[in-house]
């Protein structure tokens, strides 16, 4: 698994996904996202990976899209429209791939996140950032719409009013509001602690049964589109068959041995 874009290591279970278009301050270019779809496609496949963390190489998280590739592809016409959407897909591609990896997410975010940077994290299960990160929906600024999904999933994380004022503000928010709005879940002195932050949960996630925390996401993110008793459906429906997996069984002698349970994720 080599990128051009992206560095990744897997240890104890956790990979660490960093961003790495240096140069461009990890702007979203085609080829760029398609690399961010590819790897957590293939994470999510794999058994040695439990959880997963999202950082930055780069000076900030995310600059946004690449505007310079992105304003190349339009031609005015409506049949140019149509062709720069389709050529696009690989923006949308990387978010959903991100919310669809069966493996929890954590973004560790530093810096500057703008525009697409929040689409991405949007679809991350977890969010954590530096004192001196700062959040940004920068699309209206530049007459355009948010895309990739944020204005889909973030109401889910912050609620309507919060992600409409970013939407029409285009304002940069700074992690004591990304704090109280519950856009992160915690904020760390600087880029070290929050790497220790972010490793200290994943570690966490990764010492339980993978597949009832995969499950568990799978009926959260069901969840959110669907009323109650259809969720509880899912997790009813998800249990019975967890109920004969290999490492519920190991849970239940750990416990009678009174030892810490080593799952294996059947």
């Amino acid at each position: 698994m080599k990128y051009k874009f992206i560095e990744m290591e897997i240890k104890d279970y956790v990979a660490e996904v960093r961003l790495a278009r240096v140069d461009a301050l990890n702007a979203l270019s085609l080829e760029f996202a398609s690399e961010i779809a590819d790897v957590f496609q293939k994470l999510g496949t794999m058994d040695e990976v439990r959880a997963i963390i999202l950082t930055s190489k780069a000076r900030i998280f995310c600059a946004g899209l690449d505007l310079k590739e992105a304003g190349g592809h339009f031609t005015g016409t409506a049949k140019g429209a149509i062709e720069s959407v389709e050529r696009s897909q690989p923006l949308f591609d990387c978010c959903n791939a991100i919310e669809e990896c069966p493996k929890p997410v954590i973004a560790a975010v530093h810096s500057r996140c703008i525009g697409g940077g929040l689409d991405i994290i949007s679809a991350c299960d977890i969010r954590l950032c530096t004192q001196d990160a700062s959040f940004c929906l920068k699309e209206a600024a530049i007459g355009l719409v948010a895309d990739m999904g944020v204005l889909q999933r973030l109401p889910h994380i912050i609620g309507e009013g919060f992600t409409r004022q970013m939407a029409y503000t285009a304002a940069e928010y700074p992690a004591s509001d990304a704090e109280k709005m519950g856009l992160v879940n915690n904020v760390y002195q600087d880029k070290n602690a929050l790497m220790e932050g972010a490793k200290k949960i994943a570690a966490e996630i990764a010492q339980n049964a993978p597949l009832g925390v995969r499950a568990s996401k799978e009926v959260l993110n069901y969840s959110r589109y669907v009323n109650v008793k259809d969720g509880m459906a899912m997790a009813i429906q998800k249990n019975m068959v967890l109920m004969g997996s290999e490492d519920i069984k190991e849970a239940v002698t750990a416990f009678i041995e009174k030892r810490p349970p080593k799952f294996k994720g059947q």
